[in-house]
C-alpha cells in the first residue's frame, strides 16, 4: 500500500485509531483454522456451560458470544493482482458481573473443557476488579429473548464468490479507467462476514449472521508537461450487503448536476471508475479556489464524514464521561449541555438520529453484542442536544432505564463495549431537489465526496476537504474547482444549515474501519444524509497553505 492509500483509508477510518490492513487481514493460527460449523444447538450447549460456570463461581452476570470472524481483501493496480488476503478467526468471549466488577477472558479452545477454564479466568478477572472498584456496575435490565436468529438479507454471499470472479471485476474497473484517460488506478474490494452466537444469564439465545462489502479505488491522471497530478477515488459507500451490491442495476441510481452519478443501493463501480478518469482531467484544468466565505452545497457523499467526526464521535457517552480522554480525548457536548434541554447543536432543521437498524447500513443488526435489541433514537432534534449514544452499564448516568443497542466487539476475543451506531441526518419535510438547492445559492462551492480532514480532541474545530468541488455564482454551477477545503467549529457549522434536500435524496456513506479502544477495535458504521447547504463557511486554499 503506497502512502496516499494508507491516508486515504486512515481517513476513512475517521476515529480515535486506525488499525493498518494487515490486523484486518491476519494470517490464520492453526487454533482458528478449519473453524467447524456449528448448530444453534451445539453453540448454545456450549455457551451453557460458561454461563453455569460462571454462576457457580459466584457470577451475578454472565454472556458469552462464540464467534466465527471471516474476512478478505482484494487488490489490484493497473492490469495485475496485487494479492488476496483471507483470514478466519473462530473462538469465544465471555463476560460475567462479581462483586459488581466486570471480568472478560477469552480462548480459541471452543470444547467444554476450554469454556470452562475461560469462564473461571474472567470470574477471577472481575473479583480482582472487585477490590478496586469504587462503585459496582449497574447493568440496565433487558428482556429474556429465547432463541433468536437474524441475518443480513442479503442475495449472494460475497464469500462464495470465486476470487477470480472478483480479481477480473476488479481489473475491469481498472481497464475502465484507463480507458478514459488515467494513468494509474488501483482498486481493491474488502469483505467480512461475522457469524455470532450470544447467550447471556438473562435467557437470550441469539444467532446472527452479518455480511459487509466495501468496494474502493482510487485514479489518477498526471500532466506530463508540468509533472502535476489529480486523483479521485469512488463515489459510493460501504455498505451491509452481499455481493449484490456490485451490479450494474439502474434502481438507487442519483443523476447529480455536471455528470455526476450517486449510488445507492446498487454501485455500478466500473461506470463510476470511467467518470473518475473524466473528473481526474477536468481537476487538473481547474481554477484554484479563492479563500473567503462560501455557501456551501455537501453531497452526502461528502457529508458523511462530517457526521460521523462532529456528531458522532462526540456525543457517545463514553467519550463525553472522560473514558476515552487518554487515548482519543474527550467531547465539547459534555452532560451539562445536555441537562439545560436547550443548548443548541444546529439550527431548527437540523433532525440527527442513531439507528442501528437502517437497511444495507454497516451498522445494521438484529441485536447488539450485549442481546439488546436495536432500535433508533434522537440525538439532535430540532437542533436541541437531546440525547447520547449509551449501553447497559451506561444510561443510569442519563436516566434512561434502557440500552440503546450499541454495544461491539470486533472479534470474539475483544470485549464488547459502546460503539457508535449509524448516525444520520433526516431529510428535509418540503420537496427540494439538487438542483433546486443550487440554483439559490449566489456564491457558493458544491462538493462530492470524502478526503481527508483534521478535528480536534473535543471534536469541534475541524477542516475537511473533499473528491470534486464545483463553483456556484448566481444560482448556477459556472465550472470546477481544486484546492478546497473549510473550516468551522461544530456548533457554529450545524447551526449554519439552512435547507435539506427531501427523502428522495437520501444516501448513506460510511467507514468500514471505525476505531476505537484501548486496545483498539474496529467497526463499521453508516451515516446518511440528503444534500444539504450550509452558509457563510469559512473556505481556504489548501494549495496555499502547503
Amino acid at each position: 500500500m503506497n502512502r496516499r492509500d494508507f491516508l486515504r483509508l486512515a481517513a476513512l477510518g475517521a476515529g480515535a485509531v486506525i488499525l493498518p490492513l494487515p490486523a484486518f487481514a491476519r494470517e490464520i493460527s492453526e487454533a482458528e483454522a478449519l473453524a467447524p460449523n456449528l448448530s444453534f444447538a451445539e453453540k448454545k450447549r456450549l455457551a451453557d456451560v460458561a454461563l453455569n460456570v460462571a454462576k457457580s463461581n459466584g457470577a451475578s452476570y454472565c454472556d458469552a458470544r462464540i464467534g466465527r470472524y471471516l474476512r478478505q481483501a482484494i487488490f489490484t493496480r493497473e492490469n495485475k493482482v496485487l494479492g488476496a488476503q483471507s483470514s478466519e478467526s473462530f473462538g469465544v468471549g465471555i463476560r460475567v458481573i462479581v462483586n459488581g466488577a466486570w471480568g472478560f477472558a477469552a480462548t480459541n479452545r471452543v470444547t467444554p473443557d476450554g469454556i470452562k477454564k475461560a469462564a473461571e479466568t474472567a470470574v477471577a478477572i472481575a473479583k480482582i476488579n472487585a477490590k478496586f472498584q469504587k462503585e459496582p456496575v449497574q447493568l440496565a435490565p433487558t428482556k429474556a429473548l429465547g432463541d433468536v436468529r437474524w441475518q443480513t438479507p442479503i442475495e449472494k454471499n460475497a464469500f462464495e464468490v470465486p476470487i477470480k470472479e472478483k480479481t477480473d471485476f476488479l481489473l475491469a474497473v481498472n481497464d475502465a479507467a484507463l480507458k478514459n484517460g488515467a494513468n494509474f488506478v488501483s482498486s481493491s474490494l474488502f469483505l467480512v462476514n461475522e457469524q455470532k452466537f450470544f447467550a447471556s444469564t438473562d435467557g437470550s439465545y441469539i444467532d446472527q449472521d452479518i455480511h459487509r462489502i466495501w468496494p474502493t479505488f482510487n485514479v489518477t491522471v498526471v500532466d506530463k508537461t508540468t509533472g502535476k497530478f489529480q486523483s479521485r477515488s469512488e463515489l459510493a459507500a460501504p455498505m451491509g450487503m452481499g455481493y449484490e451490491y456490485l451490479s450494474a442495476r439502474p434502481e438507487g441510481k442519483y443523476q447529480l448536476p455536471e455528470g455526476i452519478i450517486g449510488y445507492g443501493k446498487y454501485y455500478d463501480m466500473i461506470e463510476d471508475a470511467a467518470l473518475a478518469a473524466k473528473h481526474v482531467q477536468q481537476k487538473l484544468k481547474a481554477k484554484s479556489v479563492e479563500p473567503g466565505k462560501y455557501d456551501l452545497v455537501l453531497d452526502p457523499a461528502h457529508l458523511w464524514l462530517t457526521i460521523h467526526e462532529s456528531v458522532g464521535h462526540p456525543l457517545e457517552l463514553d467519550r463525553v464521561l472522560g473514558y476515552e480522554a487518554n487515548y482519543a480525548g474527550t467531547s465539547f457536548a459534555t452532560l451539562d449541555k445536555w441537562r439545560s434541554k436547550s443548548f443548541n447543536y444546529g439550527s431548527p432543521i437540523v433532525n440527527l438520529f442513531a439507528d442501528k437498524t437502517q437497511p444495507t447500513s454497516l451498522g445494521a443488526v438484529g441485536y447488539d453484542d450485549e442481546g439488546v435489541p436495536t432500535k433508533r433514537w434522537d440525538l439532535i432534534k430540532d437542533g436541541i442536544l437531546v440525547n447520547y449514544q449509551a449501553i447497559r452499564d451506561q444510561v443510569h448516568i442519563i436516566g434512561e432505564k434502557e440500552s440503546h443497542g450499541c454495544c461491539y466487539a470486533d472479534s470474539w476475543s475483544s470485549i464488547q463495549f459502546q460503539r457508535m451506531p449509524n448516525v444520520s441526518l433526516a431529510p428535509g419535510k418540503a420537496k427540494l431537489s439538487v438542483a433546486e438547492m443550487i440554483a439559490g445559492v449566489d456564491k457558493g462551492i458544491y462538493i462530492v465526496g470524502d478526503s481527508s480532514y483534521s478535528i480536534d480532541q473535543q471534536r469541534y474545530n475541524f477542516q475537511f476537504t473533499g473528491q470534486l468541488f464545483y463553483e456556484i455564482k448566481n444560482g448556477k454551477i459556472v465550472g470546477m474547482l481544486k484546492d478546497v477545503a473549510y473550516q468551522s467549529n461544530t456548533q457554529e457549522f450545524w447551526n449554519s444549515c439552512v435547507a435539506i434536500c427531501d427523502e428522495s435524496d437520501y444516501r448513506l456513506g460510511g467507514s468500514f474501519f471505525d476505531g476505537k479502544g484501548q486496545p483498539g477495535q474496529v467497526s463499521a458504521v453508516s451515516h446518511g444524509s440528503s444534500t444539504t447547504r450550509f452558509n457563510n463557511v469559512n473556505v481556504i486554499n489548501t494549495a496555499r497553505n502547503v
